[in-house]
This record gives structure tokens, C-alpha cells and sequence, in this order.
């Protein structure tokens, strides 16, 4: 038996993340730079800690309902000893233990993965490959493409399978191509040569299949399509009949590939990328089977490296969080262990969170605050002039079927059959993420559960689902900075009433509009209206591409636009519907610290955007994040605003100030 783990090091002290004046930069006008105004402070005080690659507002919660996990870990990796404590708590505590057991781990070495790494010795033709990959995403292991099940986009009460591009380890396929990132890809490669080192290949084979993945990888990279272009639901919704899938790309064996999935007696597929597919079958036959085993053998590696020994995780951290995060130092053994439970059993982890820091109270001040913001925005919709009767009665009628889900799940997961082994921490991984595809596959062709969530109870998150027609919010946000039950009106519809109101609009964004009250992709808009959005879109994309957040990089206006016209509408929806509550009851109308409602609103807005970033993270994000920046979110949305520029009353000589025309206004 290995030695019992050291004890683990606490959590740093929580910072306090409830709106502040203290933030406040006072020698900062806000016509100038409101950003700065708001928040000038808070940066010049608050670096990006050693262990991360940003530091904002999110993360400062996060912090702090991750200081509460850790409570709730410590407690279940001790009674998870007693069979008699009960099965969520001991299956959390058991799991967290293996994590913790860096003795068990390193004597494990590279065990956990050694059968699946020989079953790659069997490659030996295209056939070959397409089993093996089967074999690797039945226990969640990317390879080659991605395959996913969700609702059908186009029959949104069913379940379908997806198949979309893929196989990349690097954070996008620009990193693969373009000449700003050649730095960047020779680390890489030097990465994936040590670690196969590790892994036990010599010399010679480590640095001959880091040249072939590589290789193979920019290749996929090449026949993939940018992140921009993937945002167009309808253009990457591609329904193919069983027969069309196997006759348009042969090599790819799909009929076997399902059989082994346990789909073979599905219908039909969407794929996203239909020439992802044609170029991925072409490169089946001209790559040797000597490189589909060293792309194979290094995705099986890759995959298991951040859960094996200390020397396996350690060189994982250090290309993909130092090289490329910027990150200094790695995040403490207990916090890793605790985003690996998150993602893995999540629900399990969430139950008990949900016992400890989520009262019903809250679900009920948060309820509130969801009617207000969508009575302002059935108002709002009402009122649109730009848009024709007809459109703007579907719309309506679209918002009539729009419903909330506030805190966690009515019921949580059931993990029932899932074997967690105390001293196995790979192997609950593995065993995990096999659970979970099993879980997904099953369902394919099958109705959809309205009542599932997408993210666990303790994310600082929201989401709006297309496909369901809902917002949701985990009770991880539900917290200060974006809701603080001590906090006046104007502080919390500026954080988590804004939130709402962003959420809300996602179903009305650019992509969100295409989908009818039912979640279906179906076309509700006369083409005069159509043309009229996309005009106005098109000033709110022109108006991002100027942002920058270094001299050399630009933000991405068309990527993140569905995010920017969220933030817009978002702020808009949470003035009006502050301005409605203090109508209702004027006593609540006062100046706290100098600051009136409206200002306080803004402020709060732009407190919530707080962020320092790293370099090399900032430059990440402008390839991949479909958000702005936080400095460029705080203001981007608020120079759209005409109450704005009234509240702090800045004119045309300001660097702030935005033409009334050129002020973009679409819900």
C-alpha cells in the first residue's frame, strides 16, 4: 500500500467580490475611460495570481464557492471510509481521495493506459484506424472528430448524434496555421516528443511521431473550418441518411463505427462540416498506418497525461498551461481535483454543494428579478418599429414558450453503476467519461429531457439553450458580485439583472433568432427584416473590430458578435427594468455615496468585466473565445446607450462619447 497523502494546503483567503466603490480610479473621468473609472483600482491591486492566466470578478467567486468545495471534499474524503455514509457522498469522497493519492499515481506510472495503448499496435489499415477511434470515443476520448449526441436542431424533440471536425490538440486551427503561432507549434512539437519519451518510445520514435501528429494535425486543421464561420447554425447543419454518410466517404467505414457505438440502428446523423469529412477519408489513404498509430498513440497519451504521475502531469501543465496560458505555476493538487469532479460527476459534487450554499430563498429573489427583466423585455419586443407586425408577433409568440431554470436540477443525476475506486484515479476517469457517452449514446433517437441542465450547480455561469428555448442559472452565480442580497437595485440589476437580460437576448442574437418558439432552425422573418437586423449587426461588428486589446491583436467582431448583441440588449433590458421598479416604488430611488441609481447601475455593469489577463491568454481568446474582453464588454454595451451618457454626463468633447447615430439599438 502506498503511504497516506500529505495533508492538503487550504484554499487562499477568499477576496470579497460584492460591488465596490473602492474600485472606483477617481482621477479617471468617465468620459475619458470608463473602464478605468470603474475599476482602476481593483487592477492596479489585483495581479493575476501565479496559478492562473486571468483574474476578474468570475473568477474571484469562483474562488470563493471553490473555498466551500474544498470544505465539502475534505469532509467526504473522510467519511467516504464508512459504508454506511451515503452513496453521493462517499462516491465524491472516494473519487477525490484517488486524486489526492499522488503515491498510488506514481507508482501506477503509465499502467492505466498500457491495453489501450497495444490494441494501437493492431493499426494496420483504414478500417483499422476508424475501430480504434470508435474504441477511444466510447470512453470520451477525442480522436480524428468530434462525436457528440444533443437535441436535433431541426426536430428539437429528439435526441441525434452529431459529427463534426476535430482531432486538434492545440486550441484552434489557426494555431496550426498561422505564421503568429510557428513559435507556439515547434514548442508543441517538442511537447509531444517528451512526452512519448515518457510514455517509453526512444529518441528517434518520439521526434519521428511528433513530426507525423504534427503532420496529421495541421492537415485536419486545414480542412476545417474557423471558429467564425462554425458560429452559422444553419450552414453547419448538415442532416445525412445513413445510406449518404457511408457513400460519401467510404474509408471512414461509418457503418462499422456505429455498429461499434452500439448505433448501428440509427437513421440518420448531422454533420456539421461536410468537407472536414471528405478531406479526413482522402487522408486515410494517404497517410501510412505507422503514422495513424504514433497520432493514436499520442491522443491516448495526451488525453491521460493530466490524470497519471507527477512527471506525465507535470509536462501536460507545462506546454499547455505555461507555454501556452501563460501560466507560471500549476493550480493546488485540491483544486484540480476538485474541476476534475466538476466535470466528471458533477451532479454528485453539485448535490452537496446545493445543501450547503444554496438556500430556497434564493431561488425566489432570483424568480423576482426574472419577471421583472422579462416584462421589460415582452415590453421591448412589443415596441419594435424597425420590425414588420408578422415578424414581431412570432417573436412574441416565441417568448411566450421562453422558460427559466434558477439554481439546480428538480432532480439530480443518478450515478448508480458508475465504480469509483479510491486508489484508481485514472481509472475513475476513464470509467467516468464512459458512464457519461454511455449515458448520451443511449439516448439517441429518443425523446429530449426538458429538465436536464448543461452546467453543474456550482459554475459562475448562465446559459441560453436555442434548442429548449430557456435560460438557466447555476446557483454559483447567484452570488455577489452579480447578485447580493444587501446590495440596492441598481447594484444587482446592473450584475445579475444584466446577466438575465443577456441571456434572454442570446435567443434573439444572430444565431439565437434562427430557431422558432418550438427550437427548431426554421426561417420566422420576412427577408425586409432579416436585412434590417443584419444591417444593424453589421454597425455592432464593425464597432468590436475596432476594440483592441493589444497593439497587434484585434477583437474578432464577427466571432464574438452574438455575445456583444447579448451584452447590448442585456444592459438595456436591466436599465428598463430598474427604471420600471423604481417607478413602482419611488423610495427606492436614492443616492448612495454620491452615486445616483443610474450611475450605480453602470458601475455595477462595468464591475462585473474586471479583468487582468496574461499575454499569451489574451492572444488565445482572440482565436477562440467567442467574447470580447472584459474591459471592451463593460463599455462596448453601455456607448450604445443614450441613459449612459445622460447619467454621467458626458458630451461630444469626451473620448467615451458615441454619436446618437452610430448608437446601435435592436431589442
Amino acid at each position: 500500500m502506498s503511504a497516506a497523502p500529505p495533508p492538503v494546503a487550504p484554499p487562499r483567503p477568499p477576496t470579497d467580490p460584492r460591488f465596490s466603490l473602492d474600485r472606483l480610479d477617481r482621477s479617471v473621468d468617465p468620459g475619458d475611460d470608463f473602464y478605468r473609472f470603474a475599476v482602476g483600482s481593483w487592477s492596479r491591486a489585483n495581479p493575476v495570481p501565479p496559478d492562473r492566466s486571468r483574474w476578474g470578478a468570475f473568477d474571484e467567486l469562483t474562488e470563493a464557492n471553490y473555498r466551500i468545495l474544498y470544505d465539502l471534499l475534505e469532509e467526504a474524503g473522510r467519511t467516504a471510509r464508512d459504508p454506511a455514509a451515503p452513496p453521493t457522498e462517499r462516491r465524491v469522497g472516494d473519487f477525490y481521495a484517488s486524486a489526492l493519492d499522488t503515491g498510488r499515481r506514481n507508482a501506477a506510472g503509465f499502467t492505466p493506459i498500457q491495453e489501450d495503448l497495444r490494441r494501437l499496435d493492431a493499426i494496420h489499415d483504414a478500417a483499422d484506424v476508424v475501430r480504434a477511434v470508435a474504441a477511444l470515443h466510447d470512453v470520451g476520448t477525442d480522436a480524428l472528430f468530434s462525436a457528440y449526441v444533443a437535441p436535433d436542431k431541426r426536430a428539437s424533440g429528439f435526441y441525434a448524434l452529431y459529427l463534426e471536425q476535430g482531432g486538434l490538440s492545440l486550441p484552434d486551427r489557426e494555431y496550426y496555421l498561422d505564421p503568429r503561432f510557428a513559435d507556439v507549434r515547434r514548442a508543441f512539437e517538442a511537447h509531444v516528443a517528451r512526452l512519448l519519451r515518457l510514455a517509453g518510445e526512444d529518441d528517434a520514435s518520439a521526434a519521428a511521431s511528433a513530426a507525423a501528429v504534427l503532420a496529421i494535425e495541421t492537415e485536419l486543421a486545414r480542412a476545417g473550418r474557423s471558429q467564425t464561420d462554425r458560429r452559422d447554425e444553419e450552414r453547419n447543419y448538415h442532416r445525412r441518411e445513413r445510406a449518404e454518410l457511408e457513400a460519401a466517404a467510404p474509408r471512414l467505414g461509418w457503418a462499422e463505427y456505429l455498429r461499434a457505438r452500439g448505433l448501428g440502428g440509427i437513421a440518420y446523423a448531422i454533420v456539421g462540416q461536410p468537407e472536414f469529412f471528405d478531406a479526413l477519408d482522402r487522408l486515410l489513404a494517404e497517410r501510412p498506418a505507422a503514422d495513424w498509430r504514433r497520432y493514436l498513440r499520442w491522443t491516448v497519451v495526451h488525453a491521460a497525461a493530466p490524470f497519471l504521475h507527477e512527471a506525465a502531469e507535470g509536462e501536460d501543465f507545462d506546454f499547455f498551461h505555461r507555454t501556452l496560458l501563460g501560466q507560471p505555476e500549476p493550480e493546488p493538487a485540491w483544486k484540480r481535483a476538485a474541476l476534475v469532479l466538476d466535470d466528471l460527476v458533477g451532479e454528485a459534487l453539485g448535490a452537496l454543494y446545493v445543501a450547503r450554499a444554496f438556500p430556497p430563498e434564493a431561488r425566489a429573489r432570483m424568480q423576482e428579478m426574472v419577471d421583472d427583466l422579462c416584462a421589460a423585455f415582452r415590453e421591448r419586443l412589443a415596441g419594435r418599429d424597425w420590425m414588420s407586425p408578422g415578424t414581431r408577433e412570432r417573436a412574441l409568440e416565441k417568448f411566450a414558450r421562453f422558460r427559466t431554470k434558477i439554481g439546480h436540477p428538480a432532480v439530480f443525476r443518478d450515478y448508480a453503476g458508475l465504480v469509483i475506486d479510491r486508489a484508481d484515479f485514472a481509472g475513475n476517469v476513464r470509467r467516468a467519461r464512459s458512464f457519461e457517452v454511455r449515458r448520451q449514446t443511449a439516448r439517441v433517437g429518443g425523446p429530449v429531457d426538458r429538465s436536464e441542465w448543461g452546467m453543474t450547480p456550482p459554475t459562475v455561469n448562465a446559459y441560453f439553450s436555442p434548442v429548449l428555448n430557456e435560460i438557466v442559472f447555476p446557483a454559483g452565480i447567484l452570488q455577489p458580485p452579480f447578485f447580493d442580497v444587501a446590495a440596492d437595485d441598481a447594484v444587482n440589476y446592473g450584475g445579475i439583472g444584466a446577466v438575465i437580460g443577456h441571456e434572454i437576448t442570446h435567443g434573439y442574437d444572430d444565431q439565437g433568432r434562427k430557431y422558432d418558439a418550438d427550437g427548431n432552425l426554421a426561417d420566422w422573418w420576412t427577408p425586409a427584416d432579416a436585412a434590417e437586423f443584419d444591417r444593424r449587426a453589421r454597425q455592432v461588428v464593425e464597432q468590436y473590430n475596432a476594440y483592441r486589446p493589444l497593439p497587434d491583436v484585434a477583437v474578432n467582431g464577427a466571432l464574438t458578435l452574438g455575445e456583444n448583441l447579448a451584452d447590448l440588449g442585456g444592459v438595456r433590458i436591466a436599465f428598463a427594468a430598474l427604471q420600471a421598479r423604481l417607478a413602482r416604488d419611488p423610495t427606492r430611488r436614492r443616492t448612495l455615496d454620491g452615486f445616483t441609481p443610474e450611475q450605480r447601475f453602470f458601475l455595477s455593469w462595468a464591475q462585473v468585466w474586471r479583468l487582468n489577463c496574461r499575454e499569451p491568454e489574451i492572444r488565445r481568446r482572440a482565436v477562440v473565445d467567442p467574447h470580447a474582453p472584459g474591459p471592451f464588454r463593460a463599455a462596448g454595451a453601455v456607448v450604445n446607450h443614450d441613459a449612459f451618457f445622460e447619467a454621467f454626463g458626458i458630451g461630444p468633447d469626451r473620448p467615451m462619447w458615441r454619436p446618437p447615430s452610430a448608437r446601435v439599438a435592436i431589442w
